[in-house]
């Protein structure tokens, strides 16, 4: 497979070191590429999974494919894209950040994977001063644009964060030096790393060696997909469900498809950009964004959270629960307001107890206005909830009109059939799924 080739018609090559060098060290056989994110947050978020996937695609054509946390760079923090320093992560929660991104990339890149703090926590001042800082050239890193912004900012840039690009570089030489690794990758905000590396290796070892970026991610609205960002789509599942994470990609522009279709997904790019062709011709059927969203959450999630997924956004716009999952209904009670089920309690006093309705009056007027439902059924009375409501032994789904929705779940059911109002658990009541994506 020639990967570059692949990488090229997928637009993740940007900048890169001798290009037809690196084509033909690429062709030559297997050879060593590491990623590397470093645990300035618990979880990688949607920006870092090109990397990890270019590191499949390259571990997939039969190369060494090595992904790396850092929990040594991770102390310093990179100053590249950021207005101001960084705030200093205490050790525990480094720890607890770089065990949580370690397993994120290990799983979704399927690669073997090293951190940089069993080489960078016992290395002295003078020893980097010595083998790494003797080879670096101020000139150069003051040119490097992430220097250069901080610099011409008001807030300048600190010694400790001026220091980062070498931290890098020194990673990249070890790997180089113990592990083969003669490639790089990396977004293109950090060029400037790479390129730091590519230098220390050709200064300190006479040796050539490559890198290269592809183009950040950005949203619609231009923004970067970062862990700074407003909205930031994060590859933990507690951070954002996978639910959310299917939905995200549901709601992309139509623009967007066939670039996400080849940059986040391991679809050959000609079926990417047959999938993309078709959906240009029917584009209100979605059906590019149902494929993206299928394959991005069972990369990330699954293929069973992304079936799940998939059925619950289906019950959100009005298919019937009775068939679904338990984790679909699961994913539905993160996302709809939620409250204990009364065992013995009417319809219209369950309607009465939660935001579906003003009063029990209104509740058995809505009754028989025939805009009540349970589990997906229109009620044409009020009649007592029992048990054999329950789906999954669990969970009864309330539902007035088109797409208001209310849940009842019998793991904190109330035993009591009074028309008392129960307690909402979960997050804040939303009366109305998301923006509709299928």
């Amino acid at each position: 497979m020639d990967v570059l080739a692949d990488l090229e018609a997928r637009g993740l090559v940007q900048d890169s070191t001798d290009r037809d060098a690196l084509r033909d060290r690429i062709s030559a056989g297997p050879v060593g590429v590491y990623y590397g994110c470093d645990p300035s947050a618990d979880s990688l978020h949607v920006g870092n999974l090109i990397g990890l996937l270019v590191l499949r695609r390259f571990a997939d054509a039969g190369h060494h494919a090595i992904a790396l946390a850092g929990g040594a760079t991770g102390m310093i923090g990179d100053p590249g894209g950021k207005s101001k320093e960084r705030n200093l992560l205490d050790a525990e929660t480094l720890a607890h950040n770089t065990a949580r991104i370690a397993r994120q990339l290990e799983t979704i890149s399927r690669v073997p994977l090293v951190n940089n703090l069993g080489w960078t926590g016992s290395l002295t001042l003078l020893d980097f001063l010595r083998d790494v800082g003797k080879h670096a050239s101020v000139n150069q890193m003051i040119a490097r644009e992430s220097v250069k912004a901080r610099l011409e900012s008001d807030n300048g840039i600190s010694f400790t964060e001026f220091s980062y690009q070498l931290l890098q570089a020194n990673d990249y030489r070890h790997l180089f030096t113990h592990h083969g690794v003669e490639i790089q990758i990396g977004g293109s905000d950090q060029w400037g790393n790479l390129l730091a590396g590519v230098d220390l290796i050709r200064k300190a070892d006479g040796a050539h060696v490559h890198a290269f970026t592809w183009p950040l991610l950005l949203r619609s609205d231009g923004k970067k997909f970062g862990k700074s960002e407003d909205g930031a789509v994060w590859l933990a599942a507690d951070r954002t469900s996978p639910y959310q994470f299917f939905q995200y990609w549901m709601n992309v522009t139509d623009a967007d498809v066939e670039r996400f279709l080849l940059q986040l997904t391991l679809l050959p790019a000609e079926e990417c950009q047959a999938v993309a062709a078709a959906h240009a011709q029917a584009p209100n059927k979605r059906e590019g964004q149902r494929r993206l969203a299928r394959e991005t959450t069972t990369i990330v999630h699954g293929a069973r959270a992304t079936a799940a997924a998939e059925e619950a956004s289906a019950i959100l716009f009005g298919e019937s629960p009775a068939g679904a999952s338990a984790q679909a209904l699961s994913f539905l009670a993160a996302e709809v307001p939620t409250s204990a089920f009364v065992s013995g309690g009417t319809v219209a006093a369950m309607l009465a107890a939660t935001p579906l309705a003003s009063s029990l009056s209104d509740a058995r007027r809505t009754i028989a206005q025939g805009a009540a439902y349970v589990n997906g059924a229109q009620v044409p009375e009020d009649r007592p909830l029992s048990d054999g409501d329950l789906l999954h032994n669990r969970w009864v789904l309330l539902r007035r009109g088109k797409r208001t929705y209310h849940l009842l779940d019998a793991a904190s059911r109330l035993f009591s059939p009074e028309r008392s109002r129960p307690t909402v658990h979960g997050p804040s009541p939303r009366q109305s799924p998301p923006q509709r994506s299928g």
